[in-house]
């Protein structure tokens, strides 16, 4: 099997496992929503998912990735696999050590960790967090190791497990959802067994792994190896690698932060969209840029053949997500209709979430694009450029986010009908934050914010990128390419979207989505897009047939 083809099975494995995943937390998001809705508990539990994830975050998958697969695939291609075994068993103990640490301060201040990164919960709220966020730092600390387990298997071209894997996570707090509904728990009791929930799921994640890992590398011993050599070239590029993710960490808190100044379901409305949002950055982004990662590093001597990957996962990614993107703003209203609308989560909520996703996903292409261009980066050796670019990110999503999401959150939906005006500057009044039955759309301007960074990291990286590769050449004309098929699914999308108001949401979001799809891929594929065919081809073929 030839390289080029070895890094496209591979993203398919990996968009496999990470579309399985995603699915169970869609399913899961749904058990969410109709289980607890846009409440105070639904946000409790989601500031105890993200508080926690400093820890998973900075020492799990996308750090470790990007410092411990190139040197471990290095060693690998050498075939020096027992030394690669013993880097391996070494990063595992030096995780263990910072982990154990880390996971033991996490549980002593959680208090005020909640209190730093969410100052604006009401009391109630903050008071519903706290012991949530002990339980699940456990679960991050556990996860860290799922992140080792993905390293080596990604190596050893043993791509799908790890990214299947989360699928148990999901289902254990899917089983505890169900639960809950039956047995009519009361939403304290409820958000308390999803975090125990959390827990069990990270444990057997990484049990799935293991046998795997261990099948691969069987001369894998966990040790504490800081002397060396090969560790510490790890930990030369760890530091910058971790200093960017830290930064992009600080965002997240940071929109947690602000949207907790907003109305009370702010953060849960933002957190609706970003399920919806993470999924084609995961299946259609994530899964080329992790196949593409340990391919380019073995081909770390060879510059054009490291842009022949590049520009190919480029073309792919951003293929997909400009639909993305043109699917979410044309016809999310019925998709998440479809999906969320049920329970406690009502019509008004659907739009809520909608209008807020469809503002984050004016940056899908860009985010796509970028992701490729980072492990693009840290294949050539260069961990410190991609982490002062994605400090400048934070800057702008913070910067535009905290000028727009006061004046949004002026803005409601109440019984379908839009009330309050757009205007003003400062913090809301508390009278209007708690309106009865209304959604805020404050979501919005954070949302934007977080649109407009994507594209200020995307330039960056591409001015990066052909720095190092000058034969590059200019990486946004895969997205001007499908200009054409991305305006026509657009207004295709709209206009189905109008015709199905009314009908039942299942059928509306089928017929919006698949007449936009449609229209999207015969014309790219007329207009020259060769991965226009990745679609055509398989129907072509169950047509002929």
């Amino acid at each position: 099997m030839t390289k080029p083809r070895r890094a496209k099975s591979g993203s398919f494995l990996v968009g496999a496992g990470i579309l399985a995943s995603r699915v169970a937390g869609l399913i899961r998001e749904i058990a969410l929503a109709g289980v607890l809705g846009v409440s105070a508990p639904t946000d409790a539990i989601r500031n105890a998912v993200r508080i926690p994830n400093l820890l998973q975050n900075l020492l799990g998958e996308g750090t470790l990735s990007a410092s411990f697969i190139p040197v471990y695939a290095d060693l690998i291609e050498r075939g020096e696999r027992r030394r690669a075994s013993r880097l391996a068993g070494s990063i595992a103990g030096v995780l263990l050590v910072v982990t154990g640490v880390l996971v033991v301060l996490g549980i002593v201040l959680a208090g005020p960790l909640t209190s730093l990164i969410a100052p604006g919960l009401p009391a109630t709220t903050r008071d519903l967090t706290v012991p949530l966020v002990k339980i699940t730092t456990i679960g991050a600390g556990v996860l860290v190791f799922s992140a080792w387990c993905l390293g080596v298997l990604n190596t050893h071209r043993r791509f799908f497990l790890s990214y299947v894997a989360p699928v148990v996570w999901n289902t254990a707090q899917i089983t505890v959802l169900v639960f809950a509904a039956i047995v009519g728990l009361s939403s304290t009791s409820t958000v308390d067994a999803v975090a125990w929930a959390m827990l069990a799921g990270a444990l057997l994640q990484v049990a799935v792994q293991l046998p795997t890992v261990l099948s691969v590398a069987p001369d894998i011993r966990v040790v504490l190896g800081f002397a060396d050599p090969d560790v510490r070239e790890v930990g030369r590029r760890f530091t910058p690698v971790l200093l960017g993710r830290g930064v992009v960490q600080i965002s997240a808190f940071v929109d947690v932060a602000l949207a907790s100044m907003l109305a009370i379901g702010a953060i849960s409305m933002i957190g609706y969209a970003q399920i919806f949002y993470i999924l084609p950055v995961s299946v259609f982004a994530m899964s080329v840029a992790a196949a593409e990662l340990p391919e380019m590093s073995r081909l770390a001597g060879d510059p054009q053949a490291i842009i022949d990957h590049a520009v190919t996962g480029l073309r792919r990614i951003a293929f997909f997500m400009m639909f993305a993107a043109v699917a979410y703003i044309s016809v999310g209203r019925p998709v998440l209709g479809a999906i969320l609308q049920h329970g406690k989560f009502g019509a008004d909520d659907t739009v809520g979430v909608w209008l807020t996703l469809s503002a984050m996903a004016l940056g899908l292409p860009a985010v796509g694009a970028s992701r490729l261009l980072q492990n693009t980066m840290y294949a050539v050796g260069d961990t410190r450029g991609p982490a002062k670019i994605a400090a400048l990110r934070v800057f702008v999503t913070a910067a535009i986010g905290l000028t727009l999401m006061f004046p949004f959150d002026r803005l409601l939906i109440s019984g379908g009908a839009f009330t309050g005006s757009i205007g003003g500057i400062g913090p809301l009044a508390k009278s209007l934050r708690s309106v009865e039955g209304a959604v805020h759309l404050g979501a919005i301007g954070l949302a934007l914010g977080l649109a407009a960074s994507a594209w200020t990291e995307f330039v960056l990286l591409d001015r990066l990128a052909r720095r190092h590769l000058p034969a590059l050449g200019p990486t946004i004309q895969p997205v001007l390419a499908l200009a054409t098929s991305s305006a026509l699914a657009f207004v295709t999308g709209a206009a189905l979207s109008r015709v199905v108001d009314g009908w039942p949401l299942l059928i509306g979001a089928g017929v919006s989505l698949g007449g936009s799809g449609l229209v999207y891929v015969i014309v790219a594929f007329r207009t020259g897009v060769r991965e226009a065919d990745l679609i055509l081809r398989p129907i072509r073929r169950v047509i002929w047939r």
